[in-house]
């Protein structure tokens, strides 16, 4: 398994959960570009600042070098997406988007929630600190 904490590590780019939050973030934000939706400014901006959160907190955390730091930012990002699923029930109402749509996006919307919260469960049982608690040998 990836091991998040790793000196030699990859970006938080390479973490699956915050490749489909930023699927996620796409596809929110070329929705909201369209229709009435577009129009309504309050939720267009809440929805799209809440898929914004999903991705910069997995990021944050992440580049915080400290398990308890990430973790902490994991769970703020997992309320964010379910606050998308939140947000995509009043475009649903509106209606701003049609049944499918909404479909689509919620179940992406949990998949993203999931992936997160495996993470979460991953790093709870991990002994690693984090980077900035490392020792080099040099």
């Amino acid at each position: 398994m990836y091991s998040t904490f790793n000196v030699k590590r990859q970006g938080f780019e390479e973490i699956d959960a915050w490749k489909k939050a930023r699927e996620l973030n796409k596809r929110v934000y070329r929705l909201t570009r369209e229709g009435t939706f577009a129009k309504d400014f309050g939720l267009c901006d809440q929805i799209r600042r809440s898929c914004d959160s999903v991705m910069s907190n997995i990021a944050e955390g992440f580049e915080r070098e400290s398990r308890k730091e990430f973790l902490q930012f994991l769970w703020y990002a997992k309320g964010s997406a379910g606050e998308v699923r939140a947000q995509l029930v009043a475009a649903l109402d509106a209606p701003y988007i049609d049944e499918p749509t909404f479909d689509e996006l919620t179940a992406l919307a949990i998949q993203v929630s999931q992936l997160i919260a495996g993470l979460i469960r991953y790093l709870q049982k991990s002994d690693v600190a984090g980077v900035r608690y490392q020792t080099t040998n040099d």
